[in-house]
């Protein structure tokens, strides 16, 4: 007994230690924490932006028993806007879960292999081998396990993977579980209005036969911004003349060219890589659109409207069967998943452009020089062509959707010494769009991109025409679209319409604004004028007729109010208007007797001079004269009437 009560404490310690080292050997229960990396910025605009991906890493556990079934799971998303990743044939998603960074190669090679079961792929444990399942490289018993899974839609917001097979991988290894291509709709949630961007953000659950504690299931995956600012520069003014034909022979043939383009739309990126091409594929060749290339390495963002692409799909595996090489007998569109439609497209729509105007836009971008007065007047400064342009005019539908579709140049335009490959755009009713694609972009700066128009039309008075009024333009990103959840045959991306009309251009009536600085029938004197329609000439000028309206600013005899404006008949051309304050004259003006002060003849036609006299009543002794002031401007001056007419030497 004594002997027993000696070794007493020794089993205790001994009991202690063992206690010690079983709960040392102890697995920790299997956990996930996610982490979504830096969220990218995305476009306010966007009705399908690419979000960033969600990570879980995944530590614990205890592997799957020697040949017993890997459990399942049940991973779910949710996001705060809708998820409109491409429905590849619904309700499956092109939005993918990847197991353990499987990556492709150019030739469809690589360790990629698309789980091809509804309902996940089974797989066999591999008892205490460290990690369990080899997802990577397969192992005897999982030779080729599927390690990428499709989503499926689950609701408007909501996609799902159903039975996952998740092999827990011990305190040794991470399993690492990527969520990618989830498209978002940006539009939906808007901009913030406060110094903190809105954000998307996604929620991720996982279920299964055991608990599986997902710490921060909450992660923001992308900000939201503008996207696009868009400007019009111009050469020369806005404003056109009826009766001054501009690029005549245009208007009536496409194949024409053109000596005068006065419009630069400009599109700026609201924050770099707003501006997208279609994907990594590149050609110093802004014709054509070249084959996608493969986008297959998870951790890339490749700055390009297209996601993870893997156009070479391979087929996992079931337990210890081989695998199936490429997959060519889906019905889930898998080779497609990724992959825009397009890559960012720019749109310019233009209304109520008069009638009798034909507008061109240029094939490629343009540049221009920095604003050169107080009207945001610039120069084309140079023209790119295929080889360095970074956008090109395409044919769409009329959303500004549709395949890649190079339009032709039928002329050439020229402005500032530089020589613009330009083709027609279709109007109806004075409505037309242009559309032109990003070819080639530097995610690393804040790009702005420009294209030209030109005007053509043929001076017709007599027909009205051009039509009076003004032009207006919109841009905006493209395709438009109203559609603002997952689809299986809109665009991808797509855009709501957050643009707003801005003038264009005007036409304008032609006129001439004539100044008689001072004209008096007081105190014995009177004056009279002359107003000369000069549009008859030796030079070929198309004639022009139309009336004076007199404006009178002064007073009368005792302070009495200055006359009320009036307005002659039509002055044919080659004809003269006269009259006198005191007695009216032709072309039914009206006497204004007591009038003292200045008077603005407002005429017609663009062609008109004045000539004033002031004597003494009668004309018996005195007499002065005066040429008349033209308040226009000439082709490169900006005058307050904002007309420009014919200027001659006073």
């Amino acid at each position: 007994m004594a002997d027993f009560r000696k070794w007493f404490p020794v089993l205790a310690v001994a009991s202690l230690m063992f206690g010690a080292a079983a709960s040392a050997n102890a697995q920790p229960a299997f956990s996930c924490n996610t982490n979504a990396g830096v969220p990218p910025i995305v476009r306010a605009e966007g009705l399908t932006e690419l979000v960033g991906d969600l990570i879980l890493n995944c530590t614990g556990g205890t592997p799957t028993a020697l040949n017993a079934t890997v459990p399942q799971v049940n991973f779910q998303i949710f996001l705060n806007t809708n998820v409109t990743s491409r429905l590849l044939s619904d309700p499956w998603s092109e939005a993918l879960l990847m197991i353990d960074e499987p990556a492709g190669t150019a030739d469809g090679s690589g360790n990629l292999r698309y789980c091809t079961i509804n309902g996940g792929c089974p797989m066999r444990g591999v008892g205490g081998t460290s990690g369990g399942v080899n997802y990577s490289a397969g192992d005897f018993n999982n030779p080729s396990p599927a390690n990428v899974f499709q989503g499926r839609q689950a609701g408007a917001n909501q996609i799902v993977w159903l039975g996952v097979p998740i092999d827990p991988p011990g305190t040794t290894t991470t399993r690492i579980i990527r969520i990618t291509n989830v498209r978002a709709n940006a539009n939906q949630l808007g901009v913030s209005s406060t110094l903190i961007p809105t954000q998307i953000v996604m929620f991720v659950s996982a279920t299964s036969t055991t608990s599986i504690p997902i710490n921060n299931p909450q992660q923001t995956v992308a900000f939201i911004q503008p996207g696009l600012s868009f400007g019009l520069r111009t050469s020369v003014g806005l404003n056109y003349l009826q009766c001054v034909s501009t690029n005549s022979s245009a208007a009536t043939s496409s194949t024409s060219n053109m000596t005068s383009t006065r419009h630069i739309l400009r599109f700026t990126e609201g924050f770099a890589s707003a501006f997208k091409r279609r994907n990594i594929a590149y050609r110093n060749n802004a014709d054509e659109s070249p084959t996608p290339e493969p986008q297959n390495t998870p951790n890339n963002n490749f700055f390009t409207e297209t996601g993870f692409y893997n156009p070479n799909p391979v087929a996992g595996a079931n337990n210890s069967t081989t695998g199936t090489g490429p997959v060519s007998a889906l019905t889930t569109n898998l080779s497609q998943a990724g992959l825009a439609s397009q890559g960012t497209r720019l749109m310019a729509r233009f209304t109520n452009v008069p009638a009798g105007i034909v507008l061109y836009a240029s094939i490629y971008s343009v540049g221009s020089s920095s604003d050169t007065g107080p009207s945001g007047t610039a120069q084309i400064t140079s023209a790119q062509t295929a080889s360095n342009s970074l956008l090109r005019l395409v044919s769409t539908d009329a959303s500004g959707g549709g395949l890649f579709s190079a339009v032709s140049n039928t002329n050439v335009s020229t402005q500032g010494g530089q020589s613009i490959p330009s083709a027609p755009i279709t109007l109806s009713n004075g409505s037309g769009m242009a559309v032109w694609e990003i070819m080639t972009s530097n995610p690393f700066q804040v790009q702005t991109v420009e294209a030209a128009i030109s005007v053509a039309y043929v001076a017709n008075t007599s027909n009205n025409l051009p039509g009076l009024g003004t032009a207006s333009v919109a841009g905006s990103f493209a395709p438009l679209s109203t559609v603002t959840t997952a689809s299986t045959t809109n665009n991808q991306p797509r855009f709501a319409d957050t643009s707003s009309a801005r003038t264009l251009f005007n036409v304008n009536a032609c006129s001439t604004n004539i100044l008689f600085p001072f004209l008096t029938n007081q105190v014995g004197f009177d004056s009279g004028i002359a107003i000369a329609n000069t549009s008859t000439d030796p030079f070929g000028t198309a004639p022009q007729s139309g009336p004076c309206k007199l404006n009178y600013y002064g007073e009368t005899t005792g302070g009495g109010a200055a006359p009320a404006a009036q307005t002659s008949a039509v002055i044919p051309s080659g004809k003269t208007l006269t009259a006198t304050l005191s007695s009216g004259g032709n072309y039914g003006v009206a006497a204004t007797p007591g009038f003292q002060g200045y008077v603005i003849a407002q005429c017609n036609f663009q062609y008109g001079h004045g000539f004033a006299f002031i004597s003494d009543v009668g004309a018996n002794r005195v007499s002065e004269a005066y040429l008349a002031l033209i308040m226009d401007g000439q082709v490169d001056t900006y005058p307050r009437s904002g007309v420009f007419s014919e200027v001659l030497g006073h």
